[in-house]
């Protein structure tokens, strides 16, 4: 718990504490909770608000945590790594945090069925390393996929380098294990690739942000692995021009499992971070990757159709070396830190990524701020950051009004465009101000509905995502 008052929420939230503690095992509800898990890696929690920790060594733990929530009307807010980036694991004052990292069990693989079933906490890159040994992997690979949980990612619909050719967290999910509010064990899905009885409750809890249910473990998709990978730098004269790239790799016979897009302000901070030599100039990057049968053909076609479009062209021979740029790519998230900074998440058709990156550049002009781009290309996903050097990041958070100015011109600009608010980081509660320019009022009705349905009480993850 965060701080302790004698008042009657305080007293009620402490005897539930006591409560838990004594059917769940001491472990299970530290007495004394690490700052981690306060907030999430974007959004920090308020310092004031006062919660329970509930770290459940199995799935029978999260039922019983869960009952006891619905009886006594307790706030739980559910939470995997705390690598999501909108404040989905952001604590409800006087809530339990029901933290999943402890259901950590690969329960099955299954090569002749290509799935596996896994539990809510398994790190997304454990999982892949599992896989491994039996010539599969795990499609979706958010740039935290070293510290992210298949719980978190599947609560987000996360989606990754790798979305493009392979899908979200949705197309590698077939069925899901969930705890109702209540208590309630539930079942959804199945382990065939075709199923079709009765409404899909798979996908909708798919990107619900915990709202619904806690999931606590999903029999998901894999992937033969690749028998080739080749990856594939290309350089522009600028973000936009590396976005018309793009099109030219559309209208190629290729489909890249990746394709990456780095502007010269994300390439810069890359290397003051890092140490690297990436940056050329104002120029920028298309990382794209290449996997399957016939990866020379492929090689052959893209770097015709990328030269076509302008760029210089290298393939990477060297898998070594191949890694080390995907890893440089993976760090930019970490890159430009230490100032007041914003990354936000955006998608648009992909046909319009040109524009919403000429426009990026106009609105931080307009508002004075400094603004860096990485985008997933391959599916119109972009991920701009606004800073203003020389001001020193905010311990609470808080950020200048040019950035927020900044951010509220480009979403509106990603709407105006065809797209939508977020790719694949989620609502949480930093994006809620912006529902109401994507959704129709019928439509955030009907949502209403659906979680009065699931969760009459109101009680799962309140004041997010809705």
């Amino acid at each position: 718990m965060t701080r302790t008052d004698s008042s009657g929420p305080a007293r009620a939230l402490d005897d539930l504490a006591v409560r838990l503690r004594a059917e769940l095992g001491e472990d299970a509800v530290p007495t004394v909770v690490e700052a981690r898990y306060g907030g999430d890696r974007a959004v920090p929690g308020a310092p004031d608000h006062r919660f329970v920790l509930v770290l459940p060594h199995d799935v029978e733990g999260v039922r019983t945590t869960l009952r006891r929530a619905h009886e006594t009307t307790t706030p739980v807010v559910p939470r995997g790594a705390g690598s999501g980036l909108s404040g989905g694991a952001v604590p409800t004052d006087g809530a339990i945090v029901l933290g999943l990292e402890r259901l950590s069990t690969i329960r099955e693989i299954d090569p002749l069925d290509e799935v596996a079933v896994v539990e809510a906490g398994v790190i997304t890159s454990d999982l892949s390393a599992a896989l491994a040994p039996h010539g599969f992997f795990y499609a979706p690979d958010p740039a935290s996929v070293g510290i992210s949980t298949i719980g978190g990612n599947i609560a987000t619909n996360a989606g990754g380098l790798h979305c493009a050719k392979y899908g979200v967290t949705r197309e590698s999910v077939l069925g899901l294990e969930v705890v109702l509010a209540d208590g309630t064990l539930l079942r959804t899905g199945h382990r065939s690739i075709k199923g079709v009885t009765g409404l899909d409750l798979t996908q909708l809890l798919i990107g619900s942000e915990g709202t619904l249910a806690v999931v606590v473990a999903a029999t998901v998709r894999i992937r033969p692995l690749p028998v080739a990978r080749r990856t594939v730098l290309a350089r522009f004269e600028s973000a936009s021009a590396a976005a018309a790239g793009v099109g030219a790799i559309s209208r190629s016979p290729v489909r890249p499992a990746a394709t990456e897009l780095l502007d010269a302000g994300t390439l810069a901070d890359i290397d003051a971070h890092t140490g690297s030599r990436i940056a050329e100039g104002d120029g920028a990057m298309l990382l794209v990757e290449l996997d399957g049968y016939g990866v020379e053909e492929q090689t052959r076609d893209l770097v015709a159709a990328l030269a076509g479009a302008g760029a210089a062209v290298h393939a990477i021979e060297d898998a070594a070396e191949a890694e080390r740029l995907w890893e440089l790519r993976r760090s930019s998230r970490a890159a430009g830190g230490g100032r007041a900074r914003l990354g936000e998440d955006v998608a648009v058709p992909k046909s319009r990524l040109a524009e919403l990156l000429t426009e990026l550049e106009a609105i931080g002009r307009r508002h004075d701020v400094r603004t860096s781009a990485v985008a997933h290309a391959g599916d119109g996903n972009l991920h701009p950051s606004f800073s203003l050097p020389g001001v020193p990041e905010n311990p609470s958070g808080q950020l200048p009004p040019a950035i927020l100015a900044a951010a509220d011109e480009l979403v509106r600009t990603a709407l105006d465009l065809g797209g939508t608010i977020s790719g694949e980081h989620g609502i949480g509660t930093s994006k809620r101000g912006w529902l109401d320019l994507e959704l129709s009022p019928a439509s955030r009705a009907l949502q209403h509905r659906v979680k009065e349905a699931f969760d009459p009480q109101h009680l799962l993850n309140p004041g997010k995502a809705l």
